[in-house]
């Protein structure tokens, strides 16, 4: 087996290009767009959440493994890297861009999601409650960047092992770490 998708979503060389030309340094790879279409597959019609939308590239992949009655709302504080996936998902109806800080949003957000991938510190390591309150039983809790990165700021790994630590000790919920892409954890709600 080799670590490369052999399918990419429809939009994503685009994104990809667009995101290059604005050198964000913060966009989601392939592996983790893969276990992101994969996952989001289990609930082809559900109404999925992204926490931190950046240019739209790890949204391609959620997209790409839902069915036509999905709904993913993306949230994304930044206008500019945004615009990129607002461009891409222009004619895609299951697509609903919030420009706004996460952590505003998730104070007034109700409902429940099938699916939550948390790219953001709103609902990872600030706010990450209030996120779990609205993932619904059986809903899975998806992160990334759980592994050392380049770009981590003085002191983030202590932050990373708290919240890993946190997940691993919670009740009602089934935990899977995984030594993948960037670091993931799956997190399905059980109670």
């Amino acid at each position: 087996m080799i670590d490369t998708p052999a399918q990419l979503p429809r939009k994503l060389l685009q994104i990809e290009e667009e995101t290059k030309n604005l050198n964000f340094d913060m966009p989601s790879e392939r592996l983790t767009g893969a276990i992101l279409r994969s996952l989001a597959a289990s609930k082809p019609d559900g109404t999925l959440l992204e926490l931190g939308t950046g240019t739209g590239l790890s949204a391609a992949w959620i997209l790409d493994g839902l069915g036509s009655n999905a709904q993913l709302t993306s949230i994304e504080v930044d206008s500019g890297v945004a615009a990129v996936a607002k461009k891409a998902f222009a004619d895609d109806g299951r697509f609903h861009l919030v420009i706004e800080d996460g952590a505003d949003w998730l104070s007034r957000a109700d409902g429940s999601y099938d699916f939550i991938f948390a790219d953001a510190m709103p609902g990872k390591y600030e706010n990450f409650e209030r996120a779990w309150d609205l993932l619904s039983l059986g809903g899975l809790y998806v992160c990334d960047d759980m592994l050392p990165q380049p770009n981590w700021p003085e002191g983030h790994e202590k932050r990373v092992e708290a919240f890993v630590d946190m997940l691993d000790n919670m009740n009602g919920a089934a935990v899977t770490k995984l030594s993948w892409a960037t670091g993931i954890c799956v997190v399905t709600r059980t109670a």
